[in-house]
């Protein structure tokens, strides 16, 4: 009976305890890193899948690219021609999925990518099924060179056959295999085409050597290339990911948070 008291002011003391606890702001919290990104991305996200800006960047990427390919199309070449164009934030929006991550507070995760891959629901981004049907029309092969993976094929197919892309079929849908690096996969094109033009929203849906971000973010080597570049590659939009932000965020997930926010105290004047 002595020991009651005391028992009684721990009990008191552990329900203080909770009930302190209960009322502190949501802030007071640690917040995890898959909620912080998403929070990070929100901005990006809503550019991408909202904007009027980034419609009309579509647009003109694509009429630019009708007139690239004419040019192209004109000089000598004794192989058939292929335009070569990736499949992410390139032909098909996948800016549903990222909204839906930034609204449930979660990052990118392959297993909720996958469960978006598979319903096959993307839509054609402003312009590219146009271009693609025109690249058709003047004697071009379309491949479309992708890093999902080969179990993401099917589905992949299926989508772009569905918005009305041209050769959406096992042959010219090349997954990634092993490697997100996609040099080996325009080499075999190279060997049977005449890559008349390449499309993407990564600077490595041309040249796998622009992935070097080690001096002034890349840009140097962009400068290097730009006759290529500019005869040969149109560049789309896509502020959500790429290896842009990977290279200023980098691994692991749990990092990646800190790491933007580090960046940007670096720039900032």
């Amino acid at each position: 009976m002595q020991k009651l008291p005391a028992l009684i002011f721990l009990a008191g003391l552990l329900a203080a305890g909770c009930r302190t606890q209960s009322t502190l702001p949501s802030a007071a919290l640690p917040t995890p890193a898959p909620a912080l990104l998403a929070r990070q991305n929100v901005d990006a996200t809503i550019y991408q899948h909202m904007s009027a800006e980034a419609y009309r960047l579509y647009q003109q990427g694509y009429e630019l690219a009708k007139v690239r390919l004419d040019a192209n199309l004109a000089r000598p070449h004794a192989l058939p021609p292929a335009v070569i164009v990736d499949v992410d934030e390139t032909v098909l929006d996948n800016s549903p999925y990222q909204v839906t991550n930034a609204a449930m507070g979660r990052s990118f995760s392959p297993d909720t990518w996958k469960a978006w891959t598979t319903k096959g629901i993307a839509k054609a981004l402003p312009g590219a099924v146009e271009f693609l049907n025109y690249a058709a029309s003047k004697g071009c092969d379309v491949f479309y060179i992708t890093n999902r993976e080969p179990d993401e094929k099917a589905a992949t197919i299926s989508n772009l056959h569905n918005e009305g892309f041209p050769m959406a079929d096992s042959v010219h849908v090349v997954p990634m295999e092993g490697t997100s690096d996609k040099t080996a996969r325009r080499a075999a094109v190279a060997r049977t085409h005449y890559i008349a033009l390449l499309a993407g929203d990564q600077l490595t849906d041309f040249d796998e050597s622009l992935k070097n971000r080690s001096v002034d973010n890349g840009k140097p080597l962009v400068r290097a290339q730009r006759d290529t570049l500019e005869r040969y590659f149109i560049m789309l939009p896509n502020p959500m990911y790429g290896v842009w932000l990977d290279a200023i965020s980098g691994k692991p997930l749990a990092d990646k948070p800190a790491n933007k926010e580090a960046a940007l105290r670096k720039y900032a004047y």
